[in-house]
């Protein structure tokens, strides 16, 4: 396509009958918000992902409406509703618990329109400038994310040819790549996430800025990646994303203690990750919960495990090398992604665990059973397995032991480590009862005089 020709808006309508969206699919929430918008004399129009996801055959979660009233109109409008945002200012309107976001048409130009819009090195910092339905369709990210449900005649209204895309199932951006990019970084991860999603290839001239920009993704918001990261891999197509981000040569932009631990070409922490990805994905599917400790846990496994070892073999202790090990990573992943502190804390338990597996010792045992963190840390440890026989074989003792009464797997466990040192006499002053003090003797009257 020309790269003039995506800033010439030209509206191509799809009627009724020629498109699969039927109104049963969309929420009834998104469909009172719209219907109250036309009611009360403005446009309205469901937009982006839904639109697209619909469009697909599928069922959608969320759903975003577009309208010329402005945040504070669509408040006035509905009493259950809330403004927020300062980047881009938003309208939520709640129904129970779903939220349908409400937004602005936005505007190319802030030259005599109301709001306002700051950019800094070409980013877009805020951007609160309203404009037109061509405007706001240009404004958008992907062609396939740039059409509009109308409610008022069920038609699909399409300004940049999004249609002609979702149907070669391909990712094109609207305007110039770079341009798109500098203005916000995360378009990037959006579209190897998308791809990933839709099973859509990207257009190459819009990967082609990845190289070069991928650095970019350091100036964004750390909290904003975290949510990025949640959406890529804990929405049922982790797998996919991590392989698309490979892909693009922006896993290391992401997380880098991740792409360093994989260019040393560990096959076992390959198949780790991708086999932990893979489990995710089926939970989600099946409807499990998940978690997103364990899932960075598995990301970042390889770096917090080579740390550990390259410490223990200069002479640190253990117990100390897993614990400045699983720091130092977490401290330089946040600086990319802010997992939030009650994550962090259930990945380091997931790691320094893993040592405290190859500890047969009675007590030891069931120290380690009895831990609250032993359910993920010994999941973990089945994705280890394929690392080596020996963790292979380490992980079924520990499933057999599970299934043990409490007296007989005491009765088959040593006190001490076959290797270690059989000195019982500590452990029988530890078991044993304090003992008392004697009383000391009066001396007698005929011992007491002098001599």
């Amino acid at each position: 396509m020309n790269p003039k020709a995506r800033n010439q808006p030209a509206l191509h309508i799809i009627p009724r009958e020629q498109h699969t969206i039927s109104r049963k699919n969309i929420s009834k929430a998104a469909l009172r918000v719209l219907y109250r918008l036309n009611e009360a004399g403005y446009n309205a129009y469901l937009v982006g992902g839904a639109v697209r996801d619909l469009l697909l055959g599928g069922h959608p979660k969320d759903f975003d409406v577009a309208t010329n009233a402005t945040p504070d109109e669509v408040k006035k409008l509905f009493r259950n509703c809330r403004l927020i945002g300062r980047r881009f200012r938003l309208a939520h309107v709640v129904y129970g618990n779903e939220i349908i976001e409400v937004a602005t048409f936005r505007g190319t130009s802030d030259e005599q329109r109301e709001g306002d819009r700051h950019i800094v090195d070409g980013r877009i910092v805020r951007d609160n400038v309203w404009g037109t339905i061509e405007e706001d369709a240009l404004r958008r990210d992907f062609r396939v994310n740039a059409m509009y449900y109308d409610v008022s005649d069920f038609s699909v209204r399409d300004y940049v040819g999004g249609m002609e895309d979702l149907q070669d199932r391909v990712l094109r951006l609207i305007g110039d790549p770079a341009t798109r990019y500098r203005e916000d970084p995360v378009r990037m991860l959006r579209a190897a996430r998308l791809a990933a999603k839709l099973d859509f290839h990207i257009d190459p001239e819009a990967s082609a800025p990845f190289a070069e920009l991928g650095p970019l993704l350091s100036s964004v918001a750390a909290a904003r990646l975290f949510d990025e990261s949640l959406k890529m891999f804990l929405t049922g197509h982790g797998l996919k994303s991590f392989h698309m981000l490979e892909e693009c040569g922006l896993l290391k932009f992401l997380f880098p203690a991740t792409a360093r631990a994989l260019k040393r070409g560990d096959r076992a922490l390959r198949s780790l990750i991708e086999q932990g990805l893979e489990n995710t994905d089926a939970r989600i599917s099946e409807g499990k919960s998940v978690t997103p400790a364990f899932l960075f846990a598995v990301l970042l496994w390889g770096e917090v495990r080579d740390l550990a070892h390259t410490w223990s073999t200069l002479g640190k202790d253990a117990t100390d090398a897993w614990s400045r090990a699983a720091a130092h990573v977490v401290a330089e992943q946040c600086q990319r992604v802010a997992i939030p502190r009650r994550f962090t804390i259930t990945m380091e338990e997931i790691w320094s665990l893993q040592p405290r597996f190859e500890q047969i010792q009675r007590k030891k045992v069931f120290r380690l059973l009895a831990h609250p963190r032993f359910r993920a840390a010994f999941d973990f440890l089945l994705l280890r397995s394929a690392e080596s026989p020996a963790i292979s074989e380490l992980w079924q003792w520990w499933r057999h032991a599970q299934q043990l009464p409490h007296d007989t797997l005491a009765a088959a466990l040593p006190l001490h480590h076959p290797g270690g040192d059989l000195d019982t006499t500590r452990e029988r002053e530890r078991e044993r009862a304090p003992r008392k003090r004697k009383r000391r003797r009066k001396p007698t009257a005929g011992k007491s005089g002098a001599s």
